[in-house]
């Protein structure tokens, strides 16, 4: 090996819940380093949450990456000049960045007055198995159950 592995980033927990998963994702949230303006959202989403189902957002939260986590994808690999899409493994770290991006990307697409009131939306309906953000992980399932003929490229 040439160059050696980069070191893992420690990125400390969060002050209210006291863990680090929330803390990433309020990270992901983010935009132009207005970290406080991110955790208000966050913070609020919980709150909403909490108002809708009368159960801790924290544990809605926890539900809701659990269900968008892909535990398969497909990953492309030139073969003698064709690309394969090859299925393989998703790595732990991956999957949890997965299933937070998607909950980003598709609770900032949802039609709703505030951030919060979005990432609340989205995160009951992925806890509940349910959701544009599952339904993302059942698609990638999908393609990686239909390229299956091609795994013996995974070297």
């Amino acid at each position: 090996m040439r160059k050696k592995r980069s070191e893992k980033k420690h990125i400390k927990s969060d002050p209210k819940y006291n863990d680090v998963i929330v803390a990433k994702f309020i990270n992901a949230l983010m935009y132009d380093g207005k970290k406080s303006k991110a955790r208000d959202v966050v913070y609020d989403a919980f709150n909403i949450i909490e108002e809708r189902t009368k159960k801790p957002g924290i544990e809605i939260f926890k539900k809701a990456i659990a269900n968008t986590q892909p535990v398969i994808e497909v990953r492309s690999r030139r073969v003698g000049g064709a690309t394969y899409q090859v299925p393989t493994e998703v790595r732990p770290e991956r999957r949890i960045a997965l299933a937070m991006r998607w909950l980003k990307t598709y609770s900032r697409e949802k039609n709703d007055k505030s951030m919060s009131l979005k990432l609340a939306s989205e995160l009951i309906s992925a806890s509940n198995g349910e959701g544009s953000s599952v339904k993302k992980k059942e698609d990638t399932h999908k393609m990686a159950e239909a390229n299956k003929a091609f795994a013996h490229f995974k070297w």
